[in-house]
C-alpha cells in the first residue's frame, strides 16, 4: 500500500482476521445526493464509478475489546455501492485512535484507516460528548443523548456487508454483529469539511446508540476488479 498518511507507521501488534470486538457505539443514517457526495465526502474514483445510492452513514466506536486492544473510530460511509457484482456498503473517510487498529484495519479488510485523538466526556449515563482531533485540533464533535427503552439489534436482521479496494482486488467482508439498541439525540454536530464531510439533520434517517454489542470481522473474500 503506498503510504500517504503522514500517521501511518509499522505496528507494534500484528493480528490477521478473523477478529472479535465488543464495545458501544452510534449509527446515524443518511440520504444524500449523488452530487453531494462526489464532490463531498472523499470518495476514491473507484467508488464514485460505482456508487449506486446515497443511503450511507457515520458512525461512532468505542471498542472496548479487539485483537489490538480498546480503540475509537469516527467513520463516514457514503452509500450503496457495486463491486465485482456484490452490494455493499463502502467507507470512504475513517479516523481510529490506534496505530496497531491502523495497520491491521488495512491489511486484513482494506479499511483505510487514518489515525486521529478521540476524547469522549460522559456527563452520566445518558449523554456524552465526543471530539476528535488531529495536531491538537479539533475536527470533528457532537452531543449525544440516548432516550427511551433498549432494544436488541443485529445483523441477524440487517446484514452488513463491507467492499474496499486493497492494490488490485476488491476485499469483501461480511461482518457479524449483536447487542441493545437505543433511539439516541444528537445536537451541535460540527465537522471540519477539510478532515471529515458535514453533518447536520437535514439528511438525517435514523440515529441509533447500540451497547454492550458482540461483533465478528471475518477473513475478507478477494474477488478481481471488474
Amino acid at each position: 500500500m503506498k503510504n500517504i498518511d503522514p500517521y501511518f507507521s509499522i505496528p507494534s501488534m500484528i493480528a490477521p482476521a478473523p477478529w472479535e470486538l465488543t464495545g458501544n457505539g452510534y449509527v446515524f443514517l443518511f440520504k444524500n445526493s449523488r452530487e453531494f457526495l462526489t464532490k463531498n465526502t472523499f470518495m476514491s474514483p473507484y467508488q464514485q464509478v460505482n456508487l449506486k445510492a446515497g443511503i450511507g452513514a457515520v458512525m461512532l466506536v468505542d471498542y472496548q475489546e479487539s485483537p489490538v486492544g480498546p480503540y475509537r473510530e469516527l467513520l463516514y460511509i457514503p452509500g450503496i455501492f457495486k463491486f465485482s457484482g456484490h452490494y455493499v456498503f463502502s467507507i470512504s473517510k475513517i479516523y481510529v485512535s490506534s496505530m496497531d487498529s491502523q495497520w491491521n484495519g488495512v491489511e486484513n479488510w482494506g479499511i483505510p484507516k487514518e489515525v486521529a485523538d478521540f476524547d469522549i466526556e460522559k456527563t452520566n449515563e445518558k449523554e456524552e460528548h465526543w471530539k476528535v482531533s488531529r495536531d491538537d485540533k479539533p475536527f470533528f464533535s457532537i452531543n449525544l443523548s440516548k432516550i427511551g427503552l433498549k432494544f436488541p439489534v443485529g445483523t441477524s436482521l440487517f446484514p452488513l456487508r463491507i467492499g474496499q479496494q486493497k492494490r488490485e482486488s476488491i476485499l469483501i467482508t461480511e461482518p457479524s454483529a449483536k447487542g441493545k439498541g437505543q433511539l439516541v439525540k444528537a445536537s451541535k454536530w460540527y465537522a471540519d469539511p477539510h478532515y471529515f464531510p458535514s453533518c447536520d439533520d437535514s439528511t438525517l434517517l435514523m440515529s441509533l446508540a447500540i451497547q454492550d454489542f458482540t461483533m465478528g470481522f471475518p477473513v475478507a473474500r478477494r474477488l478481481p476488479i471488474k
